[in-house]
């Protein structure tokens, strides 16, 4: 079993003062706690004993329960019925090695280490003698005045780097050090005065859970049977998880031959093979939230039920399925006892109308009826409920979330949703809410969540026209509609793409009597200083367009790239083309004497509109070919693709071919091409469409830009 270390409270009786320990630790579990160790320094071993027998009971299988040091405690403790799941041991403790004889291979067993000493002794012991390490302190704390010096966040990832077995924060852990410390490695906190002396241990543990789970995928488990049309059971599982945030996986409790129409029979495999599905998954993969739907036999019922005790995964979302549409059992009334076993098990329940009928033994006439039913039960279970309306006649088909422990009862209203596409939606609810609530969801948000989620996928169902029955909901419509189903591609993949996407627009223009008789030097002087001269316009309000990216760059980098450029158009460039049209006024309002021609008046509007647009995305993919086809054009003449001539020193036209192969100008348009593709990698499908599109119609631009002065001269 993979335990999750996320959340890990060490106790001190001191801070926990007049509330003790033991309700301390309720509390802390009941918020979110995962791994509960017992350190009291100043305890006896028959007092740790007795601590470890009251923690047992207040924790009642929620959380696991380790002791600091006190392996024969833990031994005495397990004796006298205690869940005692292993040891925390430090560098001057008992041996790991009797540690894991005693306790056995399922025992979990901690290290204290903070040193490369630490860390070569761990790799030198057998596998799976030590599953975690508490690597700190983190920063200065007074709850162990004896501390080593604080490895800080950088010290603490720099050693999980080089660890074998998965490490844990410790020392001085406040809040506001979770992302940092989960971004670098952490399997988790450990935390003493963050929950021991709080007032609220149970929202300060939630708190923290919650800043946990954001910077992750939730790993959610369907244990369910299948539906081969893909509506319910477990294939709608999958696919709520999915649309929900969560990474779905499955153990399959029957297999189903149904459709839209019904069910036409049913295969329940072995529970030695379903005990083999649940083991493979935990043994290997710490299970964040599990969602249990169709258990077909009491046999099945208790096979899982082992597993839950074992396992313990943080959350456990119920969906009783025990009656059909029809109004049918589904289950034989030893199945229906251990089913209700089971659900003391459970976080939340999600019986329909009929299913909390039987649970709770008595009649349900109306809404009325149903919450006094779900708050009895609740009562009794321990567990939440959510009561689903959806089979109680008229318009209105409500929900209400009752938990008697926590005094709550939220009603959730909603109109019925007039459609026939129903199937599968008591699955895809229920493990949705199992991810919400996986995600850190609090369990009303978690049902609101869950709720408009489901409802507009009902409304989308009848699209999808699958089956001639009761047709299922469309699981991904809101993702479709909203980002649709293209997927992203790698910045290195875009700029294939443009590039190769203007293939003909760049042998054109290799082909082009300038491009030549410029390589070759067989220009004559008067297009060459057309080109120029129309250049330099161009180049006045090119630097304007780049000035406009660097106001809208997301990112320092970004706006600083884009100033750079706009200034290095205006000082360098233009300075370079005042040398040959102007040479004795230098850049002046002679160099920019020149009317506009048409090629470059369409290029300039074209510019233009993309920059008033205002998308920062479409006007870098705008400026990018004249970075990247002249940087290419000039790259391939150096090389002699055009002939020698274009490499001779005596060439006519030898300093401006120069600056087409300048490394610095190559390395700005390396940079270029990095942005431009980096925001067409961020961008929705459409944008990254609008880019292409601006990309390719300035590239067309730059081939008409270099036919234009032969072109002219030739209609003179």
């Amino acid at each position: 079993m993979i335990a999750d270390l996320s959340l890990y409270l060490v106790t001190d009786a001191a801070l926990c003062g007049d509330r003790g320990v033991v309700e301390t630790v309720r509390q802390a579990v009941d918020g979110g706690v995962r791994i509960v160790q017992l350190r009291d320094k100043t305890a006896t071993d028959a007092e740790t004993v007795e601590q470890l027998v009251a923690l047992s009971q207040a924790i009642d299988g929620r959380a696991l329960l380790v002791v600091n040091d006190r392996l024969d405690a833990a031994l005495v403790a397990r004796e006298r019925g205690a869940r005692v799941d292993g040891v925390h041991l430090g560098q001057g403790d008992e041996s790991v090695l009797r540690a894991r004889e005693a306790l056995g291979p399922d025992a979990l067993i901690g290290l204290t280490a903070n040193t490369p000493a630490h860390l070569e002794a761990v790799r030198a012991l057998p596998l799976g003698t030590v599953d975690y390490l508490g690597v700190g302190v983190i920063r200065p704390t007074t709850t162990k005045p004896d501390h080593p010096a604080p490895l800080g966040v950088d010290g603490f990832a720099a050693f999980v780097a080089n660890s074998p077995v998965p490490c844990v924060a410790i020392g001085g852990v406040g809040i506001d050090d979770t992302e940092a410390l989960h971004a670098v490695g952490a399997a988790g906190l450990a935390v003493v005065s963050a929950l021991c002396a709080v007032d609220d241990p149970a929202a300060a543990a939630a708190a923290f859970r919650r800043r946990w789970l954001a910077g992750s995928v939730p790993r959610v488990l369907s244990i369910a049977g299948s539906d081969p049309s893909g509506g319910a059971g477990i294939q709608a599982d999958l696919k709520s998880i999915a649309a929900n945030g969560g990474y779905g996986m499955a153990v399959l409790t029957a297999l189903t031959a149904q459709n839209t129409r019904g069910v036409r029979d049913v295969h329940v495999p072995p529970t030695a093979f379903l005990r083999a599905q649940l083991d493979a998954v935990s043994d290997d993969i710490a299970v964040d939230a599990v969602k249990i739907g169709m258990l077909a036999d009491a046999e099945v019922i208790r096979t899982v039920g082992d597993w839950l005790e074992e396992a313990r995964p943080p959350i456990v979302v119920l969906d009783p399925v025990m009656v059909a549409t029809s109004g049918d059992r589904l289950l034989a009334p030893d199945a229906e006892r251990a089913l209700r076993d089971l659900l003391g098990r459970a976080t939340l329940i999600t019986p329909n109308l009929a299913e909390l009928a039987v649970l709770s033994g008595r009649d349900i006439a109306d809404w009325a009826n149903a919450l006094a039913a779900a708050e009895e039960l609740s009562a009794e279970i321990g567990a939440a409920v959510l009561v689903k309306g959806g089979h109680l006649p008229g318009e209105e088909a409500p929900d209400a979330l009752v938990d008697a422990h926590r005094g709550l009862l939220q009603e959730f209203p909603g109109a019925r949703i007039a459609t026939e596409n129903t199937h599968g939606t008591g699955c895809s609810l229920s493990s949705a809410l199992a991810t919400l609530l996986a995600r850190g969801e609090e369990p009303r948000a978690a049902v609101r969540a869950a709720r408009t989620w489901l409802r507009e996928s009902i409304r989308a169902g009848a699209g999808l026209r699958v089956g001639q029955g009761n047709g299922p909901i469309s699981h991904f419509a809101g993702l479709w509609e909203r980002g649709g189903a293209d997927a992203r591609p790698e910045a290195a993949d875009i700029a294939a793409e443009w590039w190769e996407g203007i293939a003909g627009i760049r042998a054109g223009i290799d082909d082009l009597p300038f491009i030549r008789g410029l390589a070759d030097g067989s220009l004559e002087r008067a297009p060459f200083l057309s080109y120029l001269a129309q250049d330099a316009l161009y180049l006045r309000e090119y630097a304007r367009v780049l000035a406009e990216a660097a106001r809208l760059a997301p990112t320092s980098d970004e706006q600083a790239f884009w100033a750079e450029s706009a200034h290095g158009s205006i000082v360098g460039e233009l300075e370079l083309h005042a040398s040959w049209l102007t040479p004795a006024q230098g850049v002046s309002a002679a160099t920019f004497a020149s009317e506009p021609g048409p090629a470059t008046t369409a290029y300039l509007d074209h510019l233009r509109s993309v920059a008033f647009g205002g998308d920062y995305a479409e006007i870098v993919a705008a400026v990018l070919p004249c970075f990247w086809l002249y940087t290419d054009l000039g790259r391939r003449l150096h090389a002699g693709e055009f002939g020698e001539d274009a490499r001779d020193p005596r060439h006519p036209y030898a300093s401006w071919l120069a600056t087409y192969a300048d490394p610095s100008f190559e390395e700005a348009t390396r940079t270029a091409i990095a942005h431009a593709t980096e925001a067409a990698r961020r961008a929705d499908a459409e944008t990254r469409a609008r880019m292409h599109r601006a990309f390719a119609v300035s590239s067309a631009h730059e081939l008409a830009f270099f036919a234009a002065p032969l072109e002219s001269r030739d209609r003179g």
